[in-house]
């Protein structure tokens, strides 16, 4: 296997798997910081991971472009381990927020530079559908290692998956002139260099990229991961009493699992990226409605749509003609929008209205996509 693509399924799986190892434990570990309290706060450490990817998703993306991906897969390592130490060490909710903070942008700088390098390779499909398996794998792994483990130790998987980190970091020891001395950036259709232009340019750039049908691709893809999102974020607190951490974990796994599967599969399948994209979103809607009694089902379903729907909007983004970095950082960052905004602004609405309300509305709200 080509070293790059070694490295980049390694990296998701483990980054993936740290950034959910939180999940099931959210409660437990705002409880911790006796200065903290409230139904926001578990949110707030949920969305801090994502607000972190959304705000260095787009300049990682362009920075990429100009200083090589490896550069970035590199960073982003390195930054997890930090970010999963800290948690490790750390009971107060500030320092938390911030690890979680840092661990998005570890997040950040990992997947533009991660979809570029693979959309380049021989075989797009193919290699996005395996590495989409892998790091909806490392989900996973992370929110059902986290479950079964918390009534052993509450930081289990927030362990193992930092653990997991310092053989990725080892395996950049050989590759040290690559990444001082980059040997492939993408140099077709490169940003302007002369500084005076460079904001401009970038500024048309980014409105061209956004107008247009582009835009259905951009809002189906915040909407869709802002379902997951809130879903993810107030599962663990609309379940309490009714369910047990293992239960909880597992059925949220289940949504990575399905999205495991289904991701692989349709990338050995020559469908339409529209078609892809529809297929999915119809699963993923009928998932969103089903959670609400039937958790397991409901994730499942949710879960193996997103999966497809994630494949087809890649292919879509890397068809565009833009720099692959600017357009994967503008793909991800849609993707992280829906994951950090929507559990915030549903948030607001948790005292004037049940979970179960705010779940239909998610629901119906991402069935609204199709007619995109």
């Amino acid at each position: 296997m080509n070293p790059d693509r070694r490295l980049i399924y390694g990296a998701a799986f483990a980054i993936m798997g740290l950034s959910n190892a939180v999940i099931p434990i959210l409660p437990e570990l705002v409880s911790q910081d006796y200065s903290a309290s409230g139904k926001f706060a578990p949110s707030l450490l949920f969305s801090a991971y994502f607000f972190g990817a959304l705000v260095t998703m787009l300049p990682f993306g362009i920075l990429a472009d100009r200083f090589g991906n490896l550069r970035f897969i590199g960073f982003s390592i390195i930054l997890t381990a930090i970010s999963g130490l800290t948690i490790l060490l750390s009971e107060n909710l500030w320092i938390l927020l911030i690890s979680r903070f840092i661990e998005g942008s570890a997040c950040g700088a990992f997947f533009p530079a991660a979809f570029a390098t693979l959309s380049r390779s021989k075989d797009p499909v193919r290699y996005i559908g395996e590495f989409t398996f892998l790091f909806n794998a490392g989900l996973a792994a992370g929110v059902l290692f986290s479950g079964l483990l918390a009534d052993t130790y509450l930081k289990g998987a927030v362990l193992v998956f930092t653990v997991i980190t310092f053989p990725l970091i080892l395996c950049l020891f050989p590759r040290h002139r690559e990444l001082i001395h980059p040997q492939n950036t993408e140099k077709s259709g490169s940003l302007p260099h002369p500084p005076g232009r460079l904001f401009r340019d970038l500024y048309n750039v980014i409105i061209k990229l956004l107008s247009g049908s582009n835009s259905r691709i951009w809002l189906s893809s915040f909407l869709l991961n802002g379902t997951i999102g809130v879903l993810i974020a107030y599962y663990p607190d609309y379940s309490l009493g009714t369910m047990t951490k293992t239960q909880l974990g597992s059925s949220i796994a289940s949504l990575y699992a399905c999205a495991m599967i289904t991701s692989l599969l349709i990338g050995r399948v020559r469908i339409k990226e529209k078609n892809i994209i529809r297929i999915g979103l119809t699963f993923s809607a009928l998932g969103a409605i089903l959670v609400i009694k039937y958790p397991f089902l409901g994730f499942s379903s949710l879960g193996g749509g997103s999966g497809i729907a994630l494949v087809g909007f890649a292919l879509a983004v890397a068809r565009m003609n833009s720099n692959r970095g600017l357009v994967m950082g503008l793909f991800n960052t849609t993707i992280y929008a829906g994951l950090s905004f929507a559990p915030i602004i549903a948030g607001l609405f948790t005292g004037f209205f049940s979970f179960e309300k705010i779940f239909i509305a998610n629901g119906c709200i991402l069935a609204a996509t199709l007619i995109l």
